[in-house]
């Protein structure tokens, strides 16, 4: 009977070891406060050792239901020096000049603002600028990287804000994907504008790959506007360097 009882033991100890495996216990969800201050060191990272950069942007900007055929395109060298900002040279145009004007010739102006000397950090995605709420469910995968999404509401209504979703890494706190709606419409003509960018680590900052726009009002109808980024070089401070 003794065997018996202790064979059924072991039996029962083998399958609760066999369901723990199987269904693990809910990753702890972390401190708040800790994954918001990881954010704020990493856009304090990125901005002192990314001294400048170039990279190559495409943008398409794409009407109605057809995002197959570009109403309008262009590619642009982009080169961003710290303390100076950014400027474009443009490299190719294509489709419908009305377009390139009145609506890609802006956007490039608009970042041109944004990220000069005192403006830019007016747009970083830190606790400074954004109300900040860690979503639940602990560590998301997003294209194989460990994440925390957090909620995110700006201090203030701009263009260049999202009211939505801040995913970034887990490990360093670098953006990786942001997702939300246009806290203030570019134009009175426009209406709501959905916004959604991308980021890979280029030598170990995170730089954009790929982004969305989407909006539509009754004057213009439906407007698609995709940006893809890539050739990036990036001129770094030396190791050890104080910025």
């Amino acid at each position: 009977m003794r065997r018996c009882l202790q064979l059924g033991s072991l039996l029962t100890a083998s399958s609760a070891t066999l369901l723990t495996q199987a269904f693990p216990a809910p990753a702890q969800q972390p401190s708040q406060a800790a994954v918001i201050r990881s954010i704020d060191a990493a856009v304090q990272r990125r901005f002192e050792h990314v001294l400048a950069f170039t990279d190559v942007e495409h943008y398409a900007v794409y009407r109605g239901k057809d995002e197959t055929h570009p109403a309008a395109a262009m590619t642009v060298k982009v080169t961003y020096k710290k303390g100076v900002g950014k400027s474009y040279q443009i490299l190719s145009k294509a489709g419908s000049e009305i377009i390139q004007h009145f609506g890609l010739q802006p956007l490039l102006d608009n970042e041109k603002t944004v990220n000069l000397p005192g403006n830019v950090e007016r747009s970083w995605f830190d606790s400074a600028n954004y109300h900040m709420t860690l979503k639940p469910g602990g560590v998301q995968q997003f294209e194989g990287r460990a994440c925390y999404v957090l909620a995110v509401t700006p201090a203030r209504k701009a263009t260049n804000m999202i009211d939505g979703e801040l995913w970034v890494d887990a490990n360093d706190g670098n953006i990786v994907k942001l997702d939300g709606i246009a806290s203030k419409s570019p134009s009175p003509f426009a209406g709501t504008t959905h916004m959604m960018r991308e980021y890979n680590e280029i030598d170990g900052f995170p730089m954009a790959t790929h982004a969305r726009a989407e909006s539509s009002s009754p004057l213009f109808g439906r407007t698609v506007v995709i940006i893809d980024y890539g050739d990036y070089r990036l001129d770094l401070a030396p190791a050890g360097a104080n910025p």
